[in-house]
């Protein structure tokens, strides 16, 4: 068998990260959500 997760940071940023969420309203909605919060990390 092989393992089925390979990290790969590029991906990880493309997908999760802050400039991703900013590109689409519900992304922007997210961090909006999260600094209500009060959370440290926004985003990945």
């Amino acid at each position: 068998m092989k393992m089925t997760y390979k990290p790969s940071s590029k991906k990880r940023q493309r997908k999760h990260g802050f400039r991703s969420r900013m590109k689409t309203a519900d992304g922007r909605k997210t961090i909006a959500n999260r600094r209500r919060k009060g959370r440290v990390k926004l985003s990945v």
